[in-house]
């Protein structure tokens, strides 16, 4: 079903820029584009035949719908689905979204000549959402190639070919909007454009204007369902490294440092010294893992990996999932303010129950007040046996409890009621009169460990 837009007035102003800045010039058109690439993005048909339990069911004899039990059958139902993909060899590999093809019995690549081929799933990466096909052909088939999807700028001239609704071989164009979206997988960095996609485009490419594919178009951002100018992919950079390995084995494999870290806060920063956030505040380290054998322990800040700087806590995890299986890297890092290099050898990740635990706790600074029991708006107590079980505390916290927070302290939203604090300044802590001997003295912000059911926490707080 189409819906057309009602008429609308349009208003023109005319904006002067500055003669000085640069930039490359509107294309005439897209047309020489669309006809060199058009040939090598394909629609994906996927179909998944359903058990008999999830048949529709027969409608009871004498109902005015009756006839259409004939018209369904008594076979099982087969539930399809479509989406876009593109050829990046002549063999027919075929590059798509594994949520495409996702529990698919059988799949179909459709040319823009009409020309349908069966094909078969090589390998599928949930993570990223990518998938790689194989045509059965033994044609020759016209292919596309990837491009350095780094080289992509915000306001650059960007394409998208695909299947949107159904409609193959359909042409959008537009700008990349914005670099490093985040849609909270944990491999996410996103291109950001304002190219039209829509339900179909899923899997198909995003092309620059020399007709290198720099992204793989996955999602959008909406509130209705339907393209509002914001849509989401996967840049290649990321993609060629998980198809190159889908390709070769079948499956992904990723590297494994046995660690998990929270990013480092404005607060944290400048605790540090730094002049801006940067670099990741190690959590916790896995028993005997990579990590573990390099020497790393919880509380290291990390400001390089394999000697590129940190930017957060997002590329640090793509850093170590995309170095070799086996590699050696250094890590410059920060233990108790005393810098130090680690080298360390990755290991491989395997994805069932290696999941980085989210990072939900956080670091604080206080304000004080004069109460003996509190301490930068906290309200601290001990861990009795009864706190213990009233607060919920973690078998293994041990230090001082934290039972309340002045909502208008520093600590609000960085300290709940619960948590345990285990050192300040790094130093361990047993009692309150070893937060005041430290708090005393501070003229500035502090560095809190805090166990918070049994995770570890940094925060820094303010005086």
């Amino acid at each position: 079903m189409f819906r057309f837009l009602a008429p609308v007035m349009t208003v023109v102003l005319m904006l002067t820029a500055p003669a000085a800045v640069t930039a490359h010039p509107a294309p005439d058109g897209f047309a020489d584009l669309a006809e060199r690439l058009s040939p090598a993005v394909v629609n994906i048909s996927a179909a998944q035949r359903l058990d008999s339990d999830d048949r529709l069911p027969d409608f009871p004899e004498g109902s005015p719908l009756e006839r259409f039990n004939d018209i369904f059958g008594d076979g099982p139902r087969i539930a399809n689905s479509l989406g876009s993909g593109f050829i990046i060899d002549p063999e027919g590999i075929v590059v798509t979204n594994n949520h495409v093809i996702d529990g698919a019995d059988e799949v179909e690549v459709s040319l823009p000549d009409g020309r349908v081929f069966p094909a078969q799933v090589i390998g599928t990466d949930p993570v990223t959402d990518l998938a790689v096909l194989r045509m059965e052909t033994d044609e020759a088939m016209p292919f596309v190639a990837f491009g350095d999807s780094d080289g992509a700028r915000v306001g650059d001239w960007v394409i998208a070919i695909g299947n949107p609704f159904g409609l193959g071989g359909t042409l959008t164009a537009g700008v990349v909007s914005a670099r490093g979206r985040d849609a909270g997988g944990r491999y996410d960095d996103y291109i950001q454009t304002d190219v039209a996609i829509n339900t179909g485009n899923s899997g198909g490419p995003l092309f620059n204007m020399s007709g290198d594919v720099v992204g793989v178009n996955t999602m959008i951002l909406s509130p209705t369902g339907a393209s509002v100018g914001i849509s989401l992919s996967i840049p290649s950079n990321i993609a060629t490294r998980v198809v190159d390995q889908l390709v070769e084995f079948g499956e992904t494999r990723r590297g494994w440092l046995g660690v998990s870290v929270q990013p480092v806060t404005p607060d944290m920063a400048e605790s540090y010294d730094l002049e801006t956030p940067y670099g990741v505040i190690i959590r916790n380290v896995e028993d005997n893992g990579p990590a573990d054998e390099g020497g790393l322990r919880q509380g290291d800040l990390v400001l390089t990996f394999d000697g590129r700087r940190v930017r957060d806590d997002r590329f640090f995890t793509r850093q170590v999932a995309e170095t070799e299986i086996g590699a050696t890297v250094d890590l410059e890092i920060r233990r108790r303010d005393r810098p130090m290099t680690l080298s360390v050898t990755i290991g491989e990740l395997v994805e069932e129950g290696a999941e980085e635990a989210a990072a939900s706790n956080i670091d604080v600074i206080i304000p004080r007040t004069g109460a003996e029991n509190e301490v930068f708006g906290m309200t601290l107590g001990t861990l009795t046996p009864q706190n213990r079980r009233r607060y919920r505390v973690h078998p293994d916290a041990e230090g001082v409890l934290v039972t309340e927070v002045d909502p208008t302290s520093d600590a609000a939203g960085k300290v709940r009621p619960g948590d345990v604090i285990e050192q300040v300044e790094f130093v361990t802590v047993e009692t309150i009169a070893d937060i005041r001997a430290i708090t005393d003295e501070a003229d500035g912000p502090l560095r809190f460990q805090l166990n918070r059911s049994g995770q570890y926490v940094m925060q820094s707080i303010r005086s």
